[in-house]
Order: C-alpha cells, then structure tokens, then sequence
C-alpha cells in the first residue's frame, strides 16, 4: 500500500508559494496545468521510446524517466488538489496493457476528468499513472523519491526566477 499523503501536502505548500509568487489561483492556472499534464505525458512517453516502432534505441536512461515522471506527478497531484480530491492511499498493480495502450489509456483518462472534474474520473487518472509507474518497474521508493528531487527543483526554480 502506497501512502500518497506527504505529497499530496508538499505538493499543496508548493502550489500556494507559487500562488503567492505569481498572483494566481487554482481557478485561473486550471486549463494550463491540465495540459502541462498532457505535455509532460507526451515528454515521459517519448523518454520510454515505448511507441518508436521504427526504431531499436533503447529508452532513456531510468534517472531520466522517473525524472519525466515525477513532472507529471506533480501536475496530476496538484489538479486533483484543485478539484479537492486526493488519493492519500493506493495498491500498486500491474496492468495487462502495453505501455503505448496505458499512456493513450492516461490521455483518455486525463480528458475524461477535464470534462468531469469529479472523484471517479481523478481516480482513474491517478490509477492509470501509478500502472504506467508499474510497467516501467518503479514502486513506492522510486516515485517517492524522483518526487522528492522534483520538488527540491521546482523550489529552486522559484527561487531563481525560472
């Protein structure tokens, strides 16, 4: 069982510095931070090289995936706090779906929940997420901590101007 609570909160402090910072809120930053979602699945997708069919490279190396991953993370956890829905708990599992068929899964689900922002649709975005993690052999350790070094960034970003 993965405790999704200390993000949930560290990602809520982070959110209201950038509000302070910047003169917005949840309401008026909405529509971007659900495509900054799409944008950084497209980004996570492209660093599996899942879907490059043409291509034998392999995928990027793993620092880089959970590093694209955790951007994602902090998106989808960040709209789920907006729609005041949270996931302080979750069973990670594995999917039988391919890793091209779970991120179209993800956009699908990602959609879903624009058009519906309710508890059911942010659980399947946030389930769909956690399978992607599953396939690509990050766990608990793993997503907790590209988070954690996401957030040391995103920090920092704020900090500097960025």
């Amino acid at each position: 069982m993965i405790n999704f609570e200390t993000l949930f909160k560290k990602q809520k402090e982070l959110d209201l510095e950038i509000a302070r910072k910047h003169n917005i809120t949840y309401k008026e930053t909405r529509d971007r931070r659900t495509l900054s979602l799409l944008v950084e699945l497209g980004e996570l997708a492209n660093s599996t090289r899942c879907f490059k069919y043409w291509s034998n490279k392999p995928s990027e190396e793993k620092a880089r995936v959970m590093d694209e991953y955790a951007d994602g993370l902090h998106f989808l956890i960040s709209l789920g706090i907006d729609a005041e829905i949270n996931v302080y708990s979750y069973e990670q599992r594995d999917s039988e779906l391919s890793l091209s068929n779970l991120f179209l899964k993800m956009y699908e689900e990602v959609v879903n929940f624009m058009n519906a922002r309710n508890k059911e649709n942010y659980i399947k975005c946030f389930e769909t997420y956690l399978l992607i993690a599953s396939k690509l052999n990050m766990y608990e350790e793993d997503i907790f901590n590209s988070y954690l070094l996401k957030l040391g960034e995103n920090y920092h970003r704020q900090e500097t101007n960025y």
